[in-house]
């Protein structure tokens, strides 16, 4: 649970986030490219979770394709 006194709707919130299973990563990566992303994910009309999400899955694929 959260430090502190979090409200109910942050209670709820990190409740829900572990029960569907999301977790929070943390990668170094340049600011540029950071930055171009989220443009291009804004001008598509996506969030960047979403897409790193699809991109990532599509990575995982492509790797086990590989495997068989």
């Amino acid at each position: 649970m959260p430090k502190g006194n979090p409200s109910k709707q942050t209670v709820a919130s990190e409740k829900y986030q572990k029960k569907v299973g999301y977790i929070s990563k943390s990668y170094k990566l340049k600011k540029e490219l950071t930055e171009e992303f989220a443009m291009a994910c804004e001008s598509a009309g996506t969030s960047a979770a979403k897409k790193l999400s699809e991109m990532m899955q599509s990575f995982i694929d492509s790797q086990k394709a590989k495997e068989e």
